[in-house]
């Protein structure tokens, strides 16, 4: 396949904290960026999507969670939707 080259222009803070993820990932910034463009074309549409900041309210709705986990105190699994509207009703 024969490649072409891109060029484009962004601050150097975007680039630096891309590159940085990039890193982190251990994902090259342009094999990143190649997969953008691949899904662009295939999906003929964009997708912006970020990561909701972790809030102290949901830090411990998590936390609530994790102990009634360990504790055994869940419902289910339940084997039909009747079976769980039943264990709702209840």
């Amino acid at each position: 396949m024969k490649t072409a080259t891109v060029n484009f222009k962004t601050d150097e803070l975007t680039k630096k904290k891309a590159q940085d993820v990039s890193s982190q990932l251990g994902i090259p910034l342009s094999s990143l960026l190649n997969a953008y463009l691949h899904e662009l074309v295939a999906s003929k549409s964009v997708r912006f999507s970020i990561a909701e900041p972790m809030t102290k309210k949901m830090e411990l709705v998590i936390a609530q969670a994790e102990k009634e986990i360990a504790a055994g105190e869940v419902s289910g699994p339940f084997a039909s939707t009747d079976e769980l509207f039943t264990h709702l009703d209840a």
